[in-house]
């Protein structure tokens, strides 16, 4: 089969005005970037036609190295259910340029279920992250600026809690020390880098209902502490203004298309296992506006990406799906089974029997949340049927429905049965209300430990010395108890990424608590987790090309 950016380079594509105007977007509303792009204006979301549309999340099994299908998934369904007549969006994060030239690739989909034109999509796209990577740097220079011009007043900060971000990884950037040099190169001060999809304005971005709520939660971040305790903010710098003024273009969701010329809306991307994981509230609620059916994605596994979609996404802005998906493949559950990775491709019945251990737990979880779930089996070309029916035959006994997705092999219609099958539950079963993990009125390490023991199946929680007193710092400070977004390994259910399948009874230790005023949330970093990661021994970018003024290597 081609690779995938020769599929995608092999369709001729619409024009991005045709796309909005058959999708019901006035095309005099759009800004073009180019012609197969364009800006949404957020005006355009309709209460009405939202409470209508239906809702989809697509979510997984625990991550592997072997990759799960999530994306093409959720692209595969859009196109199968426009085959067969339902007006169907999907609504998608933003890649970042650190996995793409890392080691995961790129994120537009796969084989003949991607999003077009998936080689700008992939890179720069309409400049959202460049905003984003931006506005965070130009509030940490004001800050640094503010500092260095009242340190004569004997202004200063107990703590600065305000790192840089880039979105590339680069670990030698994870610690670094500012000022050096010159009295008038500023105060000498630790630093440090995050990557772009862990910025707190990254979180804002995708939370916001409008540019004014941003402006709001740009003003409420909390940059440092006095030494009374209190939190600094950027409103305290007097910039919150001017920061929504860089974030004004990008706050609109961005309109490409399918491999089938199907409209997309991709907006907003941060990371699953370090931030919250979600697409934006405003590119969800746009899709909801022009399609009766909507799919979007959490990312990584349902431990990770979907409960912060319910705990947080759902709890802030009101959504509730109306059937969540949870995305298998026999390699992914061969992983879980203890099979080594060089040998998933390989027939074994045993590995994928004991790797249903690890899909159990992700359907208790979904259906605790309240969730109608139906497996989306993901296909490869070296699954065999008899694996196959097997997965089939457990979802059988678990209760749930089962459904084959080969849109990558075959595009919409490759997913024409799954598309049928999500019709058919969101029309006789579909999702009840949501039910939270934990209540809005609990305590930090009340919400930290129900997530890790009802979601994750830890034994007990640890806290780091330092880290409970820096929550007693943020209770005595009077800050609202805002939802936790707990930063762990994609790979496990624990803290290890090395305990695959379904461990229990296991400690899970938070190290560290970053409260985002501004996303209105309070990140919880487990174990080792670093919210910069480092490039591998051979970085994805070792394969990409341009050559005649085509890019080559992205995937």
């Amino acid at each position: 089969m081609k690779a995938d950016i020769e599929i995608a380079r092999s369709i001729r594509m619409k024009e991005i005005s045709e796309v909005a105007a058959e999708a019901g977007i006035p095309a005099g509303a759009i800004e073009q970037y180019g012609h197969y792009m364009a800006k949404i204006p957020v005006e355009l979301t309709d209460p009405e036609k939202i409470r209508k549309s239906r809702l989809i999340l697509v979510t997984a099994i625990t991550a592997t190295k072997a990759g799960i299908g999530k994306t093409t998934a959720s692209i595969g369904l859009a196109l199968g259910l426009n085959r067969i007549g339902k007006k169907a969006i999907v609504a998608l994060r933003e890649p970042s340029l650190g996995p793409c030239f890392g080691m995961k690739g790129g994120a537009a989909g796969g084989g003949y279920a991607q999003v077009l034109p998936m080689e700008k999509i992939n890179l720069h796209f309409t400049g959202d992250f460049h905003a984003v990577t931006s506005t965070h740097n130009m509030i940490a220079a004001l800050l640094d600026n503010y500092l260095y011009q009242h340190q004569a007043e004997g202004f200063a900060l107990k703590e600065i809690v305000w790192k840089r971000v880039l979105d590339v990884n680069d670990r030698s950037l994870r610690n670094i020390v500012t000022g050096l040099g010159p009295r008038t190169n500023g105060i000498p001060q630790e630093s440090g880098f995050d990557i772009t999809p862990a910025s707190e304005i990254m979180a804002i971005l995708c939370l916001s209902s409008d540019l004014e709520d941003l402006k709001r939660r740009i003003g409420n971040i909390t940059l440092g502490w006095t030494f009374e305790g209190k939190p600094f903010t950027v409103n305290d710098l007097g910039v919150a203004g001017a920061m929504a003024a860089l974030m004004a273009d990008a706050i609109k969701p961005n309109l490409v298309q399918t491999t089938e010329g199907s409209a997309a809306i991709i907006h907003g991307g941060p990371f699953a296992n370090i931030a919250h994981g979600c697409n934006s509230i405003i590119a969800t609620r746009e899709a909801m506006t022009f399609g009766d059916y909507v799919i979007t994605e959490a990312g990584f596994g349902a431990d990770l990406g979907a409960e912060k979609f319910f705990n947080i996404k759902c709890r802030k802005s009101g959504l509730r799906p109306d059937l969540t998906l949870l995305v298998t493949t026999l390699q992914g559950l061969k992983m879980h089974g203890d099979v080594p990775l060089e040998k998933i491709k390989e027939p074994d019945a045993e590995g994928v029997r004991k790797g249903f251990a690890n899909l159990d737990i992700h359907i208790r979880n979904l259906r605790n949340f309240g969730q109608t779930v139906l497996v989306c089996f993901n296909k490869f070309a070296s699954d065999t049927e008899e694996e196959i029916r097997m997965v089939e035959e457990h979802c059988r006994e678990m209760g749930v429905g089962f459904s084959i997705n080969d849109a990558y092999a075959r595009g919409g219609a490759g997913a024409e049965d799954l598309a049928a099958k999500v019709v058919e539950i969101i029309e006789n079963n579909p999702s009840g209300p949501v039910r939270f993990t934990y209540p809005d009125e609990a305590g930090i390490i009340e919400k930290i430990s129900a997530v890790a023991r009802n979601i994750y199946g830890a034994g007990s929680v640890s806290f780091s010395p330092a880290c409970l007193k820096k929550i007693s710092l943020l209770e005595k400070s009077g800050i609202p108890d805002y939802p936790v977004c707990i930063a762990k390994t994609q790979y496990s259910f624990s803290q290890d990424p090395k305990l695959y399948g379904a461990p229990s009874g296991f400690d899970f230790e938070i190290r560290d608590v970053v409260i985002n005023t501004g996303a209105e949330m309070t990140v919880a970093i487990a174990g080792d987790i670093i919210r910069m990661p480092g490039l591998p021994k051979e970085p994805q970018a070792l394969h990409i090309d341009i050559a005649d003024g085509q890019i080559d290597g992205l995937s």
